[in-house]
């Protein structure tokens, strides 16, 4: 039987659109991966790690294992993952012989070599008494904490083991945002838990760790993830998952990883020396925003301006200033201040580095030869006396006094500077300027006494924005001061 024309077309346009949806429902499949064959393979190198912990008895115990309430969730302090190992609700630990209370922590981790070395977080196992592993064939092992790394939270354990399974590492540098990624671990004790997700963002930079450029991924991590492998699609580990960034103590879909590359430099050291040696430059840095930015002759807001250089530092004995804004550390240049740590640490002590410098509106190089870390020094306060004298407020609407030795210990400050007592209303109470607040520097120039200040201020371009330095609660701030127009 032969269909009329009038019914015909109305039934092929349908059947294209069929066609079409098919086709359209088939390539999202397709772009979906399976990750079956992939877990399949890299599962036994995978570990379940619980370690017991003693910890005294407190009051506090429970608020600190919770998230506080808040009216208003904007103002809640994030919840890191590593504060809700404790007390695991499934297990309950047995009293040791002296009734110390137990706790225990519950965390995973995987197998880098083969004769038994496991990498995981340094808060999985801080402070144990014991710590035991157990494998995807449910043996079980009582490792030993070969070395740890705080700065990195990671930790290297070692058991009696020979030919494991072992992961293969990736290139945590090769990483894009938007790639699949696969993560396996033991939330809430329930072991071998697999989810997926992909990249986020790359180089984050957070509170707890300014030495790990951190991996932002929405994989599901929850409390006792931590520790264990993020792989690729090629089964290669790419990073270890470590944190969340949490209101209530569950996955809200930012979870942080530690690279691959930092992990494994920092296992390797541990392995070696049971430490970890890191390169030290010795300033203290802060974002550049734009006020900034055109305050030292940048194009944009980049960099790490220095705000203060620490006392016989490898960056004093290179020549750096308050007032520089490192752009490049090595040929990388710096999109913000948070990238610098991650590669100064990631340094070998003694190395000689090259950064590229915008000081006074012009660019120079600076070579340094790194110093280690914890070779670090405090400055020593600076012990003149001066008298307790107050100027009277000038234009910037500041009433300053000198330091005495006291104050300028607890301020932390070795020499120069004048303590801020009255900010009335003018530039420096816009810019930012509090009481309490060590004046250092205005544009540029040092200020040490309230004759100085008043100097330096009578000397500002009308019109124009100059840097202000501070210190406060033993930190130094830059703050963009502009100079009013004179009346």
């Amino acid at each position: 039987m032969r269909l009329g024309s009038s019914l015909l077309k109305p039934l092929l346009a349908v059947a294209a659109v069929l066609a079409v949806n098919a086709c359209g429902h088939g390539s999202r499949s397709a772009a979906y991966p399976d990750f079956a064959d992939l877990v399949d393979v890299v599962s036994p190198a995978v570990v379940n790690i619980s370690a017991v912990t003693a910890t005294p008895p407190s009051d506090s115990e429970t608020a600190a294992t919770e998230p506080a309430p808040s009216d208003n969730a904007d103002e809640q302090v994030p919840e890191w993952f590593k504060k809700y190992f404790d007390n695991h609700p499934e297990v309950a630990p047995q009293a040791p012989e002296d009734n110390a209370p137990e706790s225990q922590s519950l965390g995973s981790g995987f197998v880098l070599w083969n004769d038994g070395y496991i990498l995981t977080n340094f808060h999985v196992v801080r402070d144990a008494k014991e710590v035991v592993v157990r494998l995807l064939d449910r043996r079980q092992f009582t490792a030993q904490v070969v070395g740890s790394d705080e700065p990195s939270d990671l930790a290297l354990l070692k058991i009696d083991a020979t030919d494991l399974p072992v992961v293969k590492l990736g290139d945590s540098g090769k990483l894009r945002p938007g790639q699949w990624v696969l993560a396996i671990g033991s939330p809430f004790g329930f072991d071998y838990s697999v989810t997926a997700g992909i990249v986020s963002a790359k180089g984050r930079a957070l509170q707890t760790e300014q030495y790990v450029p951190f991996i932002q991924t929405d994989v599901a991590i929850n409390p006792g993830n931590s520790g264990g492998p993020l792989f690729n699609l090629d089964g290669e580990v790419v990073g270890v998952n470590s944190q969340i960034y949490s209101q209530s103590g569950g996955f809200q879909g930012v979870s942080f990883s530690i690279p691959i590359n930092v992990a494994a430099k920092v296992a390797t050291q541990l392995k070696e020396r049971g430490r970890v040696a890191r390169g030290w430059l010795g300033v203290v840095v802060q974002e550049v925003d734009r006020s900034m930015a055109q305050n030292f002759g940048l194009d944009k807001p980049e960099g790490a301006l220095v705000a203060k250089v620490v006392a016989n530092s490898p960056a004093e004995r290179a020549g750096f200033k308050p007032g520089d804004v490192i752009l490049s550390y090595d040929g990388q240049v710096l999109a913000s201040s948070t990238a610098l740590p991650p590669l100064v640490g990631s340094s070998d002590p003694g190395q000689i580095a090259t950064l590229d410098v915008m000081r006074e509106r012009k660019k120079i190089t600076i070579k340094v030869e790194l110093g280690k870390l914890d070779a670090q020094q405090e400055a020593q306060a600076d012990t003149d006396t001066q008298p307790p004298t107050t100027a009277p407020a000038g234009p910037l609407g500041l009433v300053v006094k000198p330091l005495s030795d006291a104050q300028r210990r607890d301020a932390q400050v070795v020499s120069g500077g004048v303590l801020v007592d009255t900010v009335g209303d003018g530039p420096a109470l816009r810019a930012g300027v509090r009481p309490g607040d060590v004046l250092l520097q205005i544009g540029g120039q040092q200020v040490d006494s309230p004759q100085r200040l008043a100097e330096v201020a009578g000397r500002l371009t009308p019109g124009v924005s100059v840097p202000v330095l501070v210190q406060r609660r033993g930190a130094p701030l830059f703050l963009p001061m502009d100079v009013p127009q004179k009346k």
